[in-house]
């Protein structure tokens, strides 16, 4: 065996998500080879990679046909989380990619589809920070059980930063965490505004792959103020499968067509698609109508990242502070697991896709 017969071999794998082999794509370092025994390093592009196993068997396979059929083969796995930031990087400098949880209306369930996103990236090896900017009405610290605690302030460079509260491996900030929810936050437009740029400029993020923002529920000010303040990687549309909920989604996808936003929708998750007793965990009642926001992903030609359960678990969790993805209730988190892969493909292809447009370019 050489390190070029082993590469060759690579040349017949593929990215399943990029389309092109994992040699072509650089994904292939530290190649090594003693006798039968064959070890190298496979860079992932994201932590959280759903298709790492997929890609592990195919690798092996490659190498045992085409190079040598008693080959011992040990494949390492890091990652590079891929980043389409095209800006100056002066905002959330160590954020690779920026996710924007937004419904069309209240009540469909955005907050916990956040909350549990953000967990089920994290479980997957991915750094995470969850950005609670729904500040008339934030639920973070209630579905994290951190109410009544707060952040921490250091001191950088002479201006005082805050520091996120860390919980189940993210990181965490909410108005709530920093008013008492007793008090209730009365703000014009302005003074929210003004409070959600602050957790973009005076919050210490540090270094993250992804940077969950729980949007507050509509289209107004925040949404705007946030679009053209910070470089969002895309947005992910939450919907309950009846019609009111779907009209109200369509306000959603409309805002993010406007020119002044340009913020593409990484796809569309269906919430409280149908209910599963616990005593019955194969039976699937479709309480609120059966695949409303499949039509809608079809319609708007956006990808449809999944289909979420409504449990009691659910409800339990958050109003415990435990989300369901800590919880030992299977079903619903690989639900979650599923929703989180398909968002890391989308956003993975479409960071794939701006590096090759912008390669063109350079052509």
């Amino acid at each position: 065996m050489t390190r070029d017969k082993i590469l060759d071999a690579l040349r017949n794998v593929q990215e399943p998500d990029l389309g092109k082999d994992l040699v072509t794509l650089n994904m292939i370092q530290d190649v090594q080879i003693d006798g039968k025994r064959v070890s190298f390093t496979l860079v992932l592009t994201t932590p959280a990679c759903p298709m790492k196993d997929h890609m592990r068997q195919a690798s092996e396979n490659a190498i045992r046909l085409l190079v040598d059929p008693e080959a011992e083969v040990n494949i390492n796995f890091t990652a590079n989380t891929t980043s389409k930031r095209q800006d100056t990087g002066s905002l959330l400098p160590g954020v690779k990619n920026i996710i924007a949880v937004v419904s069309g209306k209240g009540g469909v369930g955005k907050s916990t589809v956040a909350s549990n996103l953000a967990i089920a990236l994290a479980q997957g090896g991915a750094s995470v920070g969850l950005m609670d900017a729904d500040i008339y009405g934030p639920s973070v610290p209630i579905m994290f059980g951190v109410r009544g605690e707060r952040p921490l302030m250091k001191d950088v460079n002479g201006k005082g930063v805050i520091v996120p509260i860390e919980r189940f491996g993210i990181k965490l900030m909410s108005i709530g965490l920093l008013v008492d929810e007793k008090n209730a936050v009365v703000w014009r437009g302005p003074m929210a505004s003004s409070a959600i740029r602050q957790f973009v400029t005076d919050v210490e993020w540090g270094a993250l792959d992804y940077l969950v923002i729980d949007m507050p529920p509509g289209t107004g000010d925040i949404h705007l103020t946030l679009m053209q303040t910070v470089p969002v990687t895309g947005a992910v549309i939450v919907s309950t499968p009846q019609d009111v909920a779907l009209a109200d989604a369509k306000k959603g996808i409309a805002m993010f067509g406007q020119a002044q936003l340009n913020v593409p929708i990484i796809g569309l998750v269906e919430n409280m698609s149908y209910f599963t007793p616990a005593e019955l965990p194969t039976n699937r009642y479709y309480i609120f109508g059966k695949q409303g926001g499949q039509r809608l992903a079809s319609e708007y030609d956006l990808p449809f990242l999944g289909e979420i359960p409504i449990v009691q678990s659910i409800r339990e969790g958050g109003d415990q502070g435990i989300p369901v993805m800590m919880s030992d209730d299977v079903i619903t988190q690989q639900a979650f697991i599923r929703f989180a892969a398909q968002v890391v493909r989308s956003i993975a292809m479409r960071n794939a896709n701006i590096h090759s447009e912008q390669i063109a370019q350079q052509l």
